[in-house]
């Protein structure tokens, strides 16, 4: 059992920066909140950070999830058929983030902040340990209000770029974007694929170039030689999410999952440099 710690005051950039010093790759694994139930989502949380991941994504399940692939949609609307709310979600944080030694940052879909009110939003995540927010649906022109209030509570906003981002957007995107740059390498939804794009390599090189924020690569990075091909590609952070996703939500059980996610997690870490 992980021993309690206080919350690390480390955010995204932090936690980059001192990777890229000791030449390692950020490994970034993502998890919906809420599937199979919230206690295994915090016992996921730990098993993660203990396994050695440097950011952990936590997706927050929602109705209408447009960037998400079929994995992912049906563990939202399996943790939403459970009652999983935010307000829940929250008070599980509460008591599992000062437990971890990597932050964790929160994905999800602007709705659910427009919501809540985006400063109150910024507030309440700030107030569980929360130091990164990932919010696939907003274009970089409505992300002003949602950057302001972020930065005031010291929330470190991530923004998208794919591979259809013409150059000239690119740039303003990757300018914008606090904690790292989060490259998605497939035009589509998350899913696990067989195989990467070789084109995500050019693209790390066009934001490379226009940037000196670390890069993470995600969406359909699923084994071990994926990791190991877009590490060797330059990035400075890989992304599983579906992978870990289906493991959780399709084990027997949520203990089985657990051991699952696990040993997958740790064939994973052990494919980076």
């Amino acid at each position: 059992m992980a021993s309690l710690t206080v919350a690390p005051s480390v955010g995204l950039s932090e936690t980059f920066s001192r990777l890229k010093k000791q030449g390692k790759v950020a490994f970034i694994p993502y998890i919906t909140a809420g599937d199979p139930d919230l206690s295994t989502t915090a016992e996921a949380l730990k098993v993660l950070d203990s396994c050695g991941s440097d950011i952990i994504e936590l997706g927050i399940p929602y109705s209408d999830p447009l960037a998400d692939g079929p994995v992912i949609q049906a563990a939202a609307t399996r943790a939403l058929a459970r009652g999983t709310n935010f307000d829940a979600i929250l008070s599980m944080l509460k008591g599992v983030v000062p437990q971890l030694s990597c932050p964790v940052a929160l994905f999800t879909y602007y709705n659910p902040i427009l919501k809540r009110g985006v400063e109150k939003f910024m507030v309440t995540i700030k107030d569980v340990g929360i130091h990164g927010l990932v919010v696939p649906d907003v274009p970089l022109e409505e992300t002003e209000i949602l950057r302001k209030e972020a930065s005031k509570n010291k929330i470190e906003l991530v923004l998208l770029t794919t591979p259809t981002t013409p150059t000239d957007r690119m740039k303003p995107i990757v300018e914008a974007s606090e904690g790292f740059v989060y490259l998605v390498s497939s035009i589509g939804v998350t899913g696990a694929r067989s195989s990467v794009s070789g084109r995500v390599q050019s693209l790390l090189q066009d934001i490379k170039q226009a940037t000196s924020k670390p890069v993470a690569v995600g969406f359909g990075i699923s084994k071990p030689e994926h990791v190991q091909q877009v590490a060797g590609w330059g990035a400075d952070g890989v992304i599983v999410g579906s992978a870990m996703v289906k493991l959780l939500g399709e084990a027997k059980s949520p203990e089985e999952g657990l051991k699952e996610l696990e040993t997958f997690t740790k064939s994973l870490i052990a494919a980076l440099p």
